[in-house]
This record gives structure tokens, sequence and C-alpha cells, in this order.
């Protein structure tokens, strides 16, 4: 009595394909001499019924556990290609049904967009590839076949259709691989990297596709590496596809870059750039991260045509600037450091992730600051005073010179008009000259107050920077900040000499230079003219001008001797003075300020 009607009526799962596939069949095809009768209720046995009800129950479950096993070992072995239908999702898996007693798995990751459009009842094709440790069928989307002849192999090979196959040996070069016929497989491309690991693919079930094909001299190479790599980037597609804008994800520091680090979030890289490590200004990112660090970090960008992630870490760390406004106060005293020097003012962080902006124009109360590299340094520590804070814009106005007292609150004091001061000569410029009274503190000598007994074209014709020189203070003018200097009304002149020896009263001796009208000027001494007032001569004078070099000698020894006063008494009735002549004349008036004096004929 044979056991094939019994065979055919066992039970088996839900939906599960036949034991033995399609392929199989067309290999091994049944003896025509010997068909089996067709299984039907009009074509079946009559004694059929009776044989059944004859076998013992427990030699009917026994088989059906038989078929259970041999069925799940085809299904976990032979990576046959099924249908599955979706039954229910998880947060993190797609629970399929196969077709078999027990459903398959796939990670939501394996689906576009974590498997966010799928639904239950779509179907998808799978391949088994084992069983977790839940007792579920692992299940994989990629594409294989179990070629059974030639043909099937050049199928496959022109699909490139991935085929699965069974290492039989460690050959030279490479492995042998049966995959319905002997193949060879090179190590390079076995997705080992030594021997032993080659050894340990031996009798193994391997995944892999054919990359050469020759019928004729049953010529077949077949390539593990490339099924390895695009399964690999099949579960990173996945992964990345799931990350979206906002997610904390935890990562690896991969590498270090100078424009930021490289975070490894499982198989696929993220850039965070050393502007998004921190809210305070970072120079190296070796300061914030090292390699081999795990830390979590936000999505803050997925590019889907160049897949690039871009990542923050100071996003999930409290913004600074949220509580400027309570912390900080226009008016307010700060110290801060120099962080950068910009053509147009120094920044300073004040605290971690807040800079201020000291402009060049609050560097310095009296100085000129050209560049601020002038005054601050890169790194200096640096009091300043908040002149005002715009949270909104993230900009806060410091000022430098108002954390130092004003010198041109007190200049009036120190340097009052007519007093005389001493100081260095800072600048020369075509109009005069600089002079520093005190630090931030600058008057100016006009180029007609430098010197007084000749005219000067520039005033580096006398002074030079650096030189230490006495001036008079003339004027102040504390709104604009200016001072009027003189350094020449503070040189002793001979007509000052000559008025601090005479007075009023004097008789001395003189020469008429110059007659206009009832007005003469006339010379008491070597650059010293005075101012007389004379009648003009009736008649020619007695006694004419001198000319000459005895003329000269003598008035110069006439002027040497009554200089001091000791000149001749003049005539009861003195005559009108004539041009050249020396005369005597008595002082009336002496003014110092001025530098005038005025004579009359004695």
């Amino acid at each position: 009595m044979t056991n094939e009607p019994i065979e055919e009526t066992l039970p088996t799962p839900e939906n599960a394909p036949e034991p033995v596939s399609e392929p199989e069949r067309e290999l091994v095809p049944e003896p025509v001499a010997a068909p089996k009768p067709a299984v039907g209720p009009k074509s079946a046995p009559e004694p059929e019924p009776e044989l059944a009800a004859e076998e013992p129950t427990e030699n009917f479950a026994e088989m059906l556990s038989q078929f259970e096993k041999s069925h799940s070992h085809k299904a976990a072995g032979q990576k046959q290609q099924l249908q599955g239908t979706v039954v229910s999702l998880s947060a993190d898996q797609v629970i399929l049904d196969i077709g078999y007693k027990t459903e398959g798995v796939l990670p939501r990751s394996a689906f576009d967009n974590n498997a966010e459009g799928v639904k239950v009842g779509d179907s998808f094709p799978v391949s088994v590839t084992g069983r977790n440790e839940e007792g579920y069928y692992e299940l994989s989307r990629f594409k294989v076949a179990q070629p059974r002849d030639w043909t099937a192999l050049e199928a496959a090979f022109a699909e490139r259709t991935a085929v699965v196959g069974t290492v039989t040996e460690v050959v030279k070069g490479g492995l042998r691989v049966d995959i319905g016929v002997r193949a060879f497989m090179p190590a390079s491309r076995s997705g080992t990297r030594d021997a032993a690991e080659l050894e340990k693919l031996v009798g193994t079930e391997i995944t892999c596709r054919i990359t050469k094909l020759d019928v004729m001299d049953e010529d077949v190479v077949v390539d593990r590496r490339v099924v390895l790599e695009e399964q690999a980037r099949g579960l990173v597609e996945g992964r990345r596809s799931a990350l979206k804008e906002g997610d904390v994800v935890t990562g690896t520091v991969r590498s270090l870059a100078p424009y930021g680090a490289f975070i490894d979030l499982g198989g696929m890289d993220g850039l965070l750039h050393i502007s998004d490590m921190a809210h305070a200004r970072v120079a190296k990112a070796e300061d914030v991260v090292s390699v081999g660090q795990e830390l979590q970090v936000k999505i803050l960008k997925v590019d889907a045509e160049t897949k690039k992630i871009s990542l923050g870490l100071k996003q999930l760390q409290a913004e600074p600037w949220a509580t400027v406004p309570e912390r900080f106060q226009a008016g307010q005293r700060v110290t801060g450091t120099v962080t950068r020097l910009q053509d147009f003012g120094a920044f300073v962080e004040i605290e971690p992730g807040i800079e201020g902006l000291i402009h060049i124009s609050e560097m310095s109360w009296g100085k000129k600051v050209r560049h601020p590299s002038d005054v601050v340094k890169q790194g200096d520590r640096v009091d300043a005073v908040i002149l005002s804070i715009k949270p909104e814009e993230r900009r806060i106005s410091l000022g430098l010179k108002h954390a130092m007292a004003d010198p041109w609150s007190e200049v009036r004091q120190k340097f009052p008009e007519n007093s005389q001061i001493e100081g260095p000569v800072t600048k020369i410029m075509n109009f005069g000259a600089f002079v520093q009274l005190a630090e931030g503190v600058e008057g100016l000598v006009h180029v007609s107050e430098i010197v007084a007994d000749r005219r000067i074209n520039h005033p580096s014709d006398v002074l030079r920077a650096g030189q230490v020189v006495k001036a008079l203070v003339l004027a102040i003018d504390t709104e604009k900040r200016q001072i009027k200097l003189s350094m020449k009304q503070l040189v002793p002149t001979s007509i000052d000499e000559y008025i601090a020896e005479h007075k009023a009263g004097d008789v001395v001796s003189g020469r008429v230079m110059e007659l206009a009208g009832a007005m003469a000027v006339v010379e008491l001494g070597e650059g010293i003219r005075a101012q007389s007032r004379v009648k003009a001569a009736e008649a020619p004078a007695a006694e004419k001008p001198s000319t000459g070099s005895a003329d000269l000698s003598a008035l110069s020894s006439l002027l040497s001797a009554r200089w001091k006063g000791n000149a001749p008494e003049a005539a009861a009735k003195p005559e009108a003075p004539a041009q050249g002549q020396i005369r005597s004349f008595r002082i009336v008036k002496l003014d110092a300020e001025t530098k005038k004096i005025e004579v009359e004929l004695a």
C-alpha cells in the first residue's frame, strides 16, 4: 500500500506554497509510464477513506510535525521569493503573513519614509533569511533566485538577480560555490578580510550575483561583496529616509575637520559644523568634541539629492540670548574678551554665546583710532559699558572709552588759559603741530604761533614728531574738544627786554625812520620801533640825514650810550624832526601785552 494519497491530504499552513517548487518539478519529472491518479471526489478510490481511518492517530501527528520541520527548513534555507502581506505595524517593525504558520518581520527602515505609507493589506515580495529570538521569520526585500538549470542561470545573469549558493571549498584565489552549477568566487569579492574568514564561509549558504557566465565552457564567476554592499546601502537609505528635521539622534564622532566633525549615525555620516557646536564662538572642533565620543545631536537638514545630513549640537542647549534683557541693561559695566577684530570695530564676548561690538568711534576719547588694533588685541580682557541692547537682532553696542574717565572733563581746571604746558609733538600737519597735554588730550600749535622772528613754510622746518616743547594755552573749547596753543609767545624777544628795562618818562635816543603826516616811526634799537606824534618840518633840517657807514657807526654809538636813559637834554624849543635824523625822545607809554611803545620829542 502506498502513502501517496496520505501525503496529498496532509493539512498545510494557510496559503503555504507546495514544498517542492516548480523548477524542482521540471528538473525531476515524474515517469510517464506511471502517472499519478488524479485526486478528487470523483476519481478517488473507494477504499481510500477506510485506509485513512486505519492509520493510527500518532502516526498522523508525527508526519505533520515532520512536514512542518521540512517546510520551515526550506523557507529559511532556500531563500525563495515569497509574497508577504502586511498584517500589523509596530514602532520599529512591519509584520507580514508569508503563508507559513509563523509570520515574518521586516524593520520599518526597509521601507521608504520609515514605512509611513505602508498599511495593513499591502503586499511585498520578500525572502526568508532566518528566525529571530522571538520565533518570527526574519525577512529581506532583496530579490533572490535559486536557479536549477542553465536557462535559469542565464536569466539571473541577464536580470542581475542575486542567487543563492553554498560555499563548498577554498581554492587558490578564492572559493568554490555551488549555485546549481559549480562557480568560482574571487577572494576579493567574498566580502571577507583574510584567509581565516574565508575558511569560515565553507559550508554556509550565501547570496551572490553572477558576474560572468559562459555556458559553452561552463565558466561561472560570482560576487558576494556587491550584494552585501547593496544590502548595506539599502539599510542606510532606509535609515536616512526615516530621518526628519528636528529629530534627536545618537551618533559617534568619526573624524574631525577644520570646519567641523563627521558623526557616524549608523552607516551614514552627518556633518556637525563648527558654527553649530556651541553658542559661544568655537575656534577648533577639538575644543568641543573628540574622536570616538558619543553624543546626541539634532537633525537640522536632510538633503535628498546630495544625501547630506546637517547636524546641530548647540540647538539642544539653552539659548543664551533668551534672557539677555533680564540680565543686561544699558549703562551697565561689563568685562569681556576680545574675540575678533574688524576694520569697523572689535567684538567682545561678555558671556559664552553673547558678543557685543565696540565700534571704532567708541574706543578713545581724544585719540583718533584708525584701526581697532591700535587700541586692543585679540584675546585682551577689557572693561566696557553697554550703550544699547537689541535682543531681537542679537546686537549689543559697547563703549570702551566710557569705562574710563573723560580726560576733557577736567581740562579747564588742569590747563587754564594763559597757563604754560609741556608735552611731546604727536603729529605734524601742514597747518600746525599737535602737542599732547595729557592722555587723550591734545592741543594745536598753529604754524603762525611756532616762531616769532621769521615766517616758516611748514611746521616740520622747526619741529619733529616726539619732540618735547613748551607752549602757552591761548583758548579752550571743551565742546569741540579743541585747545589752541602758542610756542612763540613763550620765547623772549628784544622788545620784551626793552619794555622790561624802561618805564614811562625815560628819555631815549632814536632815529626817525618814517614820516607820515603828524606820525613818525622811530627806531629805538635793533628791531625795536615806537610811534611818535610830530609836526612836519617847515624847512630843511639843519643836519642832513647821515648816509654811509660813518652815519651808521655814529648812530650805533649814540644809541648804545643813550638806550639806558642817558640822552642829552633837549633844546628848549625842539625843531620838527626830519627823516633819518637821530633825536631824543621821551617814552610816553609801554604796553607789554601788545608790545607797543609810544614816544614824543624831548
